[in-house]
């Protein structure tokens, strides 16, 4: 290594001299490194988000340990860290009143302290956009390996997705049509290797999302998390972090509006979750490029779904990989995308999809044959969401995408859950659900509520789906004709406020509206004398998120944290 590399390293300011930086180099000698390792060579972060409390991601520990080894390899020098981690299954109220504070975590570690480039180990749902946003406002070369999905589940010859089956699971037991005695044996077979979600829920459409940015290497999505091939493939990430280093191959070369818009046409191909869309406008904000709402549905309105994966289909992500993962289906649409766009192998898409295919046609359909003929996010507008709104139409009722009906309002979680199964309740399935108060300043955090179960009285009756009406999220696990985002939000008094039981409600998929029936002055007085609602604590970070989030179609993100800051090391 010449003087002049070594002295381009963001780690020499603290290792470049016996005494510099309060004796940086001595301190970290304590530990057992040879001198050798000082000497100018990559500094490579290990971020990791392995917790016991966060079960997609407990094998963390043995895959840091190949991607250290892969580091090593290369000749860097590893250095493992812990961050923030968020857990889907256990933390309340919601992940995403977090996510942007693990994003926060992940950025001034990033920055404070002597890494040359990253490599982001996440999985569970919003660790993957955190760990992707911290990063991105440090622009420094980095890569992401996810930790895979679980293996298959089954139970009694059926396969059993996570999250989809126990959403349906609550619905037939409420409806009295599951013996709830067997819960414990279904349990069992559903969550059954290491690794996350096994349907095309958030966490594997977010490890879709970064394959698809060029973040990830090839086949990150759906390797599942008990094969050897994600050890081989984190050994290989560990080796090619300390490549990007020495090609100075940062986040911003590869996070274009290109890349962005190849995202948004895979999430379509593959079925993916709407939690993709209010995640990829965050880390679109910290990288300063221009992405909207308009974009997802300009890219996403012909966009046929081709992956026939749990909760849009019967497979599951196991399956996937068997019949070529996400390079199979980029390989289907691949005269839709940006090929020439650059990805963290140093080459670009169209070079990192050559020789992929299709191994099962029934798993991923061809683009002339899908697996139904819409995928792409339906991005709504109206005067119930002027801002936008968001709809799933691969999850959804086909007979419900052109729909009119009553309105039966819950305030906020609380009404619903204690009224939805009052025997009482003026609804039938021709109505419309709607759920004020779950947007991200109103919860706060913007909860998973918005696939509100079904009444009681006519999931007996053999009712399965109507449509909801929300500004709260949905799981990426679940199903339904459900509305989510809407934007801007009833606590900070967009029209979903207004809304009163009986008004009448129209959704007209085909033409993108969704309109509240009730004339704006009407709709004006409502809101005046509703006026803001705000559930955040009166401090802590509760207090912070409030104050400073933004709405849904900017990617509620803190106004404070948009845009990159670069990882120019703090002065000492």
């Amino acid at each position: 290594m010449d003087e002049e590399t070594r002295k381009k390293r963001r780690s020499q300011v603290w290792f470049g001299a016996p005494f510099g930086q309060s004796g940086s180099r001595g301190w970290m000698k304590n530990q057992g490194y040879p001198h050798d390792l000082f000497d100018g060579r990559p500094v490579i972060g290990i971020c990791n988000t392995w917790s016991e409390l966060t079960p997609c991601n407990q094998h963390m520990r043995q895959m840091a340990k190949h991607v250290h080894d892969g580091v090593l390899e290369a000749g860097g020098f590893p250095l493992e860290f812990p961050v923030t981690s968020l857990g889907e299954t256990l933390m309340r109220p919601t992940t995403m009143l977090y996510r942007n504070l693990a994003a926060m975590d992940v950025e001034e570690s990033i920055r404070a302290n002597p890494l040359d480039g990253v490599v982001l180990m996440c999985g569970c749902d919003k660790t993957t956009p955190a760990l992707v946003m911290g990063a991105a406002s440090c622009d420094l070369p980095s890569i992401v390996i996810s930790g895979g999905p679980m293996l298959n589940g089954w139970w009694r010859g059926q396969r059993m997705g996570n999250g989809t089956t126990f959403i349906k699971l609550r619905e037939e037991i409420r409806a009295g049509a599951f013996d709830p005695s067997l819960g414990e044996e279904l349990e069992a077979s559903t969550a059954r290797s290491i690794g996350h979600c096994n349907t095309m829920g958030t966490a594997s459409s977010m490890a879709s999302v970064v394959e698809s940015l060029g973040l990830a290497l090839p086949q990150n999505a759906a390797i599942p998390a008990a094969d050897a091939r994600r050890n081989a493939l984190a050994r290989m990430v560990g080796r090619r972090a300390v490549g990007l280093v020495e090609e100075d191959l940062t986040m911003s070369k590869i996070l274009t509006k290109a890349s962005f818009e190849n995202v948004i046409m895979t999430v379509g191909a593959i079925g993916g979750s709407t939690n993709a869309v209010i995640h990829l406008l965050a880390i679109a904000g910290r990288m300063g490029i221009d992405l909207t709402l308009d974009d997802w549905d300009r890219l996403g309105r012909d966009m046929p779904c081709l992956v026939n994966l749990m909760p849009s289909g019967a497979y599951l992500m196991e399956d996937f990989f068997y019949a070529g993962g996400l390079p199979a289906v980029m390989t289907e649409i691949g005269h839709k995308l940006h090929l020439g766009a650059m990805t963290v192998t140093g080459k670009t898409l169209g070079e990192n999809l050559e020789g992929a295919a299709s191994g099962n046609r029934d798993v991923i359909h061809s683009f002339d044959r899908p697996f139904k003929p819409q995928g792409g996010i339906v991005v709504l507008r109206g005067n119930l969401c002027p801002d936008g709104a968001v709809l799933k139409p691969s999850a959804a009722t086909p007979e419900l995408m052109t729909h009119r009906g009553r309105a039966v309002v819950f305030e906020d979680i609380r009404d619903f859950r204690a009224r939805i199964d009052d025997p009482d309740l003026d609804v039938d399935e021709s109505c419309v659900l709607v759920l004020k108060s779950c947007g991200p300043k109103g919860f706060p955090g913007m909860p998973e509520t918005g696939n509100m179960g079904l009444p009681k009285k006519l999931l007996e009756k053999g009712v399965r789906d109507m449509v909801r009406i929300s500004d709260a999220r949905m799981s990426g696990t679940a199903f339904g004709t459900v509305v989510l985002h809407s934007a801007p939000e009833s606590a900070v008094g967009g029209p979903l406020a207004a809304v009163e039981n009986g008004d009448m409600i129209a959704l007209d998929v085909p033409n993108r509206s969704l309109t509240l029936e009730v004339d704006a002055a009407e709709i004006a007085r409502r809101l005046a004398e509703r006026g803001t609602h705000d559930n955040a604590m009166a401090s802590g970070w509760q207090r912070i998120y409030a104050d400073h989030v933004l709405q849904a179609d900017k990617g509620a993100d803190l106004d404070v944290l948009v845009g990159s800051r670069g990882a120019e090391p703090p002065y000492k």
